[in-house]
């Protein structure tokens, strides 16, 4: 009887000790709640932190990126525009170059057709300077002065003339020496004395040189 009674007076004992301790396990919780909270605030700034360090760096990289290849299309579009400009002045230069000579071509147009006629003013010209004594020849050369001169009529309408040579200065872009001789008294040095042959220009252009003798 004395023992059941102590066994009990020991666990009524042992239930008030463990009633005592409770109120002070309740008392450290909110503290333990609280540090806890504050290491899981922590632990999320610190990988919110981590995750925006990367964006950033991806973001810059994107924008190299970018200024690369704008920089890449700016040179592109450079060097298509010098291609453009260089291709244009081509087509001016290209142009100007048709149209002198076309201009050249039409200025200068029958000049194959003039030096084709030259030697026959020439066989002209000879035929002229025979003397003759009868009617029948007489009437013969009359018959070659008219067609040399309507000859000279033509090729003057088509702007090729004769070269004045005879008792003119020597000029060698329009005078070809034959011969020169000792000048006589009278008679200036390099100056034109006879022409073997008449030159010919169309416009300004020289078709032959005057064949002439040359007084030195």
């Amino acid at each position: 009887m004395s023992e059941q009674k102590g066994s009990e007076e020991k666990q009524t004992l042992k239930t008030n000790e463990e009633a005592s301790e409770e109120p002070v396990k309740n008392k450290t919780t909110p503290e333990v709640d609280e540090k806890k909270a504050t290491a899981e605030v922590d632990e999320k700034e610190a990988k919110k932190e981590s995750s925006e360090e990367p964006a950033t760096d991806d973001e810059d990289s994107e924008k190299d990126e970018l200024k690369q290849k704008v920089a890449e299309l700016q040179k592109k579009c450079d060097s298509f525009e010098d291609k453009y400009l260089r291709a244009e002045a081509e087509m001016a230069n290209m142009h100007t170059r048709f149209k002198k000579e076309q201009e050249k071509l039409l200025r200068y147009d029958g000049q194959s057709l003039a030096k084709d006629v030259l030697p026959v003013i020439d066989n002209l010209n000879r035929a002229l300077q025979i003397e003759v004594t009868d009617d029948a020849s007489k009437q013969l050369k009359r018959g070659i002065e008219l067609v040399f001169n309507d000859m000279e009529k033509a090729l003057k309408a088509n702007n090729v003339t004769k070269i004045e040579a005879l008792g003119q200065a020597f000029d060698p872009t329009l005078h070809q020496a034959v011969k020169s001789i000792p000048a006589e008294k009278g008679q200036k040095a390099e100056t034109v004395i006879e022409v073997f042959q008449d030159g010919y220009m169309l416009k300004d252009r020289v078709l032959r040189p005057a064949m002439v003798v040359v007084a030195q």
